[in-house]
């Protein structure tokens, strides 16, 4: 597994030190729980099978990554991209432990992406592209760079008072902050969540025969033993 770095700078926003990217590793069984199902619909949706060339846009850890690679087996291609470096290290680890010989990681922007046009079957990313500032820009290299007849498919977080264990905390930071509450369109987690935000964002950048479904997850939350009193 081959690992290029464009410049020694860690980039990467709230996922780009050491320190977080562990931190995401250590919740990758209960993210396994959580969007195991939904990770295997986008790539049945992404048509992702033997023997194709597959780009994960916002890779992170890599936990959707190794999945489509196991599907696209010796014969196929996974590239994992982020623009975190530390969330990569983590992937390439993962996908060494999984005797994987068919992943490639490359740091970059998915508004730039630093690849050749018609050069993937399909485009996969999981709960990344409400993150990207320009998604317009994204989207366009998304669609760039697959091959005549390929497909994308994407994961992204559904309206807040569908996704309570983020709007629920989300909403007191900001009461306790007392921070001003930016429209959903605008920033986070919920910008492409509604009603027929992610189509336009889809059709503006040229993809056609476009869906969208709604998958759901459950988030399970073990309660913490109880401290010791004195």
């Amino acid at each position: 597994m081959a690992t290029k770095h464009p410049d020694p700078d860690e980039r990467g926003g709230t996922w780009g030190s050491r320190e977080a990217a562990a931190e995401w590793l250590r919740g990758a069984a209960a993210r396994a729980e959580a969007f195991g199902p939904a990770t295997e619909r986008m790539l049945d949706l992404a048509n992702i099978r033997m023997g194709s060339r597959v780009l994960d846009v916002g890779a992170g850890a890599g936990d959707q990554t190794l999945a489509a690679a196991r599907r696209v087996g010796p014969t196929g291609f996974v590239l994992a991209t982020d623009i975190s470096t530390s969330m990569l290290e983590i992937a390439v680890t993962l996908v060494r432990e999984a005797g994987l010989s068919n992943v490639g990681a490359q740091a970059m922007d998915v508004q730039d992406l630093e690849l050749e046009a018609d050069s993937f079957d399909a485009v996969i990313s999981r709960n990344a592209l409400m993150l990207i500032p320009d998604i317009h820009k994204a989207m366009t290299e998304m669609w760039r760079v697959l091959r005549s007849g390929g497909r994308t498919a994407a994961i992204v977080f559904s309206t807040p008072e569908k996704c309570p264990y983020l709007s629920i905390p989300h909403a007191i930071a900001r009461r306790v902050g007392r921070l001003s509450s930016p429209s959903a369109e605008q920033f986070g987690e919920f910008r492409l969540s509604g009603a027929g935000v992610m189509e336009r964002a889809y059709r503006n950048a040229g993809f056609r025969d476009v869906a969208i479904h709604e998958v759901p997850t459950r988030r399970r939350f073990r309660p913490s033993p109880r401290p010791c009193s004195t």
